[in-house]
């Protein structure tokens, strides 16, 4: 069973950075990309940011390019996104998500369950 594990939410000044963590594990035979959603309050869940296998490839929301940084662990399939400067607008649930392939099954999206990044003063 594929499990996708974040980590580093919390409470940051608007200015301040935060670092997110997310680690797949479980039955993945593959990684085909990972990446990072989120949700403000009262607001549709949108793209932050992606990156492929090998981290060859990155993706990121227009808006959030050059403030947020994503990255991939040379070993292990851990994603990380860096984010500096935030701003009050960043604050949401942030999902982590693997689209892995797994042993019978290509191409199938997990979920991590979420972590709070709220910006405020």
């Amino acid at each position: 069973q594929v499990q996708l594990v974040e980590s580093g939410g919390g409470l940051v000044q608007p200015g301040g950075s935060l670092r997110l963590s997310c680690a797949a594990s479980g039955g993945i035979f593959r990684v085909n990309a990972m990446g990072w959603y989120r949700q403000a309050p009262g607001q549709q869940r949108e793209l932050v940011a992606a990156i492929t296998d090998g981290g060859s490839g990155t993706k990121y929301e227009d808006s959030l390019q050059g403030r947020f940084i994503i990255s991939k662990a040379n070993a292990g399939d851990t994603v990380y996104l860096q984010m500096n400067t935030l701003l009050p607008e960043d604050t949401g649930v942030y999902y982590c998500y693997a689209d892995v392939d797994t042993l019978g099954r290509r191409g199938i999206y997990y979920w991590g369950k979420g972590t709070l990044v709220t910006v405020s003063s």
